[in-house]
């Protein structure tokens, strides 16, 4: 699965790598439920690799991201309402809230796939039948 260092996730956060800081501590309840939608809608399509490797090399050019986002917000339409879009193209100029995004598409992805592992498992021991045992 995708995995971030604490140490890169502290520096994109604002702070000194090892300082433990936690991403998306500054931003307010709204801009976070914004970015648990994003997330969700990322995890939900199942495109968590190429998101979280699309924002951490466009990190350092995250103002440059937000503007193309609003570009492509004909395109961008399906996933997120319009007024949910400029909200996240202005929010994810500041680096603290893609380092954030970042934390909750990995932890989102985390849960699906342990989710989707459970799933697979019950259905095995259901096909097994009550009296098969390993």
């Amino acid at each position: 699965m995708v995995s971030t260092t604490k140490a890169a996730r502290a520096t994109a956060a604002g702070g000194a790598p090892g300082s433990g800081a936690t991403p998306g501590a500054s931003l307010d309840p709204d801009a976070i439920a914004l970015l648990d939608r994003v997330a969700g809608a990322i995890v939900e399509r199942r495109l968590e690799v190429p998101a979280v490797l699309a924002l951490e090399s466009a990190l350092p050019l995250s103002l440059v991201a937000g503007q193309a986002l609003l570009f492509f917000e004909p395109f961008l339409g399906a996933i997120l309402p319009a007024g949910d879009l400029r909200r996240f193209a202005k929010l994810i100029e500041r680096r603290e809230a893609v380092a954030a995004l970042i934390q909750r598409i990995e932890t989102g992805a985390e849960a699906a796939h342990r989710e989707r592992r459970e799933r697979k498992q019950r259905e095995r021991d259901r096909r097994r039948g009550p009296g098969a045992s390993e």
